[in-house]
């Protein structure tokens, strides 16, 4: 299967698996990770991690083979349907994590931008190369890269289409952090730095955090003022304070 969903626990892995293309996004392939991150969602799991198969790419951008000879509308559809399937990652009630063994080139990068979280090998490198093709990014690279890294650096990446090495990515916030040894022993290590906490604060959270940089910080507080109350009246808030209080674990229920 050029898309594959497994287990390691408590932790869902959906894994790239077309390693003779660099595991390349064909139309087929954006449908089978939605397919997949739906599953994923429908699964008692408590966090995602996402990567690709073979030492040289965790996902080497668009199939440029199926992109010659499109209509307007059919360039368009594609792009909004790429967005729409990356974006089922930003509704998803567990975190994600995008584990990078090498290329994350265009197609690649955005999808990788969509998670939650990237953490990388030493080897990866990172690029939205659009414009070498007279083209730019299509499935949200525009849009999320500048929320990571800001806009000038995020214009520069784009309009010049280099890559950045792991180092510059962890400098600049592209990536969490480098994992040395086996990538993806290391992505579910780090998942399971939050995979314990309760999955309904941990979302709304996220909520807080994403629509930081969609409204004025006036807005921003009152979202984060809502927000905080509801997390107030969550029964794992009643959980975690009387365990905190007794000086024992907390055992949320994700409710």
């Amino acid at each position: 299967m050029p898309v594959d969903l497994t287990r390691r626990d408590e932790i869902a892995v959906i894994t790239l698996n077309r390693p003779e293309a660099l595991n390349a996004l064909s139309f087929q392939i954006v449908r089978e990770i939605g397919a997949a991150i739906d599953a994923a969602a429908a699964s008692d799991a408590r966090a995602l991690v996402i990567t690709g198969t073979g030492e040289k790419a965790f996902c080497a951008g668009a199939d440029i083979s199926e992109l010659m000879g499109r209509s307007v509308a059919d360039v368009r559809e594609g792009a909004r349907r790429g967005q729409m399937t990356f974006a089922k990652l930003d509704e998803l009630s567990i975190p994600s994590v995008a584990a990078l063994n090498g290329f994350a080139l265009g197609g690649g990068l955005e999808l990788a931008l969509a998670c939650t979280f990237r953490v990388a090998q030493p080897k990866a490198r990172m690029g939205l190369p659009e414009i070498k093709l007279g083209l730019i990014p299509g499935y949200g690279g525009t849009q999320r890269l500048p929320r990571h890294v800001g806009e000038a650096r995020a214009m520069e990446l784009i309009l010049t289409g280099r890559f950045a090495d792991a180092e510059e990515a962890l400098r600049i916030g592209l990536i969490s952090r480098i994992v040395e040894g086996d990538l993806l022993d290391g992505a579910c290590a780090f998942a399971r730095t939050f995979s314990g906490f309760s999955l309904a604060a941990l979302k709304l959270a996220r909520e807080a955090t994403r629509r930081a940089l969609d409204v004025g910080l006036d807005e921003g507080l009152k979202i984060e003022a809502d927000l905080n109350a509801l997390s107030f009246f969550l029964e794992d808030a009643q959980e975690g304070t009387t365990a905190f209080l007794a000086k024992r674990p907390a055992v949320f229920k994700d409710r």
